[in-house]
């Protein structure tokens, strides 16, 4: 009886060649989950034991590895052992190819989301703009991953793919058009993220506005202004003005002039720019002399100019230096009687005599 029973037909197939099917599907199933099982525990151990990292991406990727995925290329391995009509098994064969095709695509954005993490780890501490970066091209990949994996199972289960595309591509004009400050702020921030023209912390000069660069988002740049305020400025805008970034200086230029009166003797106006010279090689290498010469004749003063480097972007560094400098000199100049020149008007009175 129950032979007679198994030798019933279902839907074409007898009953037998059914849990025939039923088997191989479950055997299939608990071989590849065994098999993924063991892969990444054996890539677990190994992450541990060694300092490379692409073996922390690939387990973290097939880690996510879905059951029901493994499940749809059972059932497409087990249908095998039954007779289908034509539709049937192109059906079957449709679904256990787009399961792939997700499984592919699930490893894939899980490797890009550990990859940029560990990124994250490595290089935030030195590169303020890494984070940044990483995201948008993470997000970027992202995008492209699905994108792809959506068209080749659209073009699986027979749709004009190209004709599909050529549609979108008339929407997405329309779109663009009316979303292009959105648009063109996202691209912006990709720019920036590429071509990094600042990154966190750098300390940038827009126009009237200056600031310390604290968060590089998609649509915006967020600046922190010396009087203590939040300055937003959209990237598309950011990118079309002229940008001076000071954290990019790896050494300052100095330029000052210093006047004297006119009564200044001679063999002291020569002197000036020996004693200028030596305030500045007082504080070693963290200074470059380059030049001090008597400039010009002004109205009320005769003008030294002197250039000089301080070998550091740091302003408050700088601005220690050239305090220490001025002190010095004025202590020179007080102990030679030479005297500063300040703006000053002579008057001369002359008196006609008159006839008697």
């Amino acid at each position: 009886m129950p032979m007679d029973l198994l030798a019933n037909e279902l839907f074409g197939n007898p009953i037998s060649t059914w849990l025939i099917a039923l088997g191989v599907t479950l055997a299939s199933w608990i071989v590849l989950r065994v098999v993924m099982r063991v892969v990444v525990s054996r890539l677990e151990r190994l992450t541990r034991a060694t300092t490379a990292r692409w073996d922390d991406v690939v387990a973290f990727a097939l880690k996510q590895t879905k059951g029901v995925v493994l499940l749809a290329l059972s059932a497409a391995a087990g249908s095998r052992t039954v007779e289908l009509s034509g539709d049937a098994s192109s059906a079957i064969a449709s679904v256990a190819f787009i399961a792939a095709l997700v499984q592919v695509g699930v490893w894939a954005t899980a490797a890009i989301v550990r990859w940029i993490e560990i990124q994250r780890e490595e290089r935030a501490a030195e590169d303020g703009a890494a984070v940044m970066t990483m995201s948008i091209v993470g997000v970027t990949a992202r995008i492209l991953i699905w994108a792809v994996v959506v068209l080749l199972a659209l073009d699986n289960v027979g749709i004009d793919v190209t004709a599909l595309v050529a549609g979108l591509g008339v929407g997405g004009i329309a779109v663009a058009l009316a979303a292009q400050n959105i648009l063109g702020d996202l691209f912006a921030s990709l720019s920036i993220a590429l071509d990094r023209p600042f990154v966190i912390k750098d300390f940038l000069v827009i126009g009237e506005f200056k600031g310390t660069v604290e968060e590089i988002g998609l649509k915006t740049t967020r600046l922190r202004s010396l009087s203590g305020e939040q300055l937003v400025f959209s990237n598309a805008d950011l990118l079309n003005s002229r940008i001076k970034n000071f954290g990019r200086m790896f050494e300052r230029r100095v330029a000052f002039s210093v006047g004297v009166t006119y009564q200044t003797p001679r063999s002291q106006l020569e002197a000036i720019p020996g004693l200028i010279r030596e305030a500045i090689e007082e504080h070693g290498d963290k200074v470059r002399f380059d030049r001090s010469h008597f400039q010009a004749f002004g109205d009320s003063a005769i003008l030294f100019e002197t250039v000089y480097f301080v070998l550091t972007a740091d302003y408050l560094a700088y601005m220690d230096i050239q305090q220490r400098i001025n002190l010095r000199l004025h202590e020179e100049f007080e102990n030679r009687d030479i005297d500063f020149a300040y703006p000053t008007q002579t008057i001369h009175l002359v008196q006609e005599e008159t006839s008697a």
